[in-house]
């Protein structure tokens, strides 16, 4: 059984829309746009990945995990976010 990239051919599979989407997301984070939206959409396909698919599930969890922080973290300093709306800084309060 192929999976990833490999996956998408000609033939029909089940899971041809969720990889794309799931490439798709990774394009979003590479690039630094939508980054919550596209770290939560690369978490969601994952578990996807882990409820579906058979074998070992140490990567996805990994990846999904890795997405939902950086959906929670936000944007970096270089990312288009970043330049289109500002860079936002959650700062402590003082004492």
């Amino acid at each position: 059984m192929n999976g990833g990239i490999v996956a998408i051919g000609p033939e029909p599979h089940a899971g041809n829309g969720l990889q794309l989407l799931g490439a798709a997301a990774g394009l979003l984070i590479l690039g630094g746009l939508w980054t919550p939206v596209a770290g939560v959409l690369a978490g969601l396909v994952e578990l996807w990945c882990v409820f579906t698919q058979s074998g070992t599930h140490s990567f996805p969890i990994l990846l999904g995990g890795l997405g939902l922080s950086l959906a929670m973290i936000g944007p970096g300093s270089w990312s288009i976010d970043a330049r289109l709306y500002g860079r936002k800084q959650i700062l402590p309060p003082e004492p």
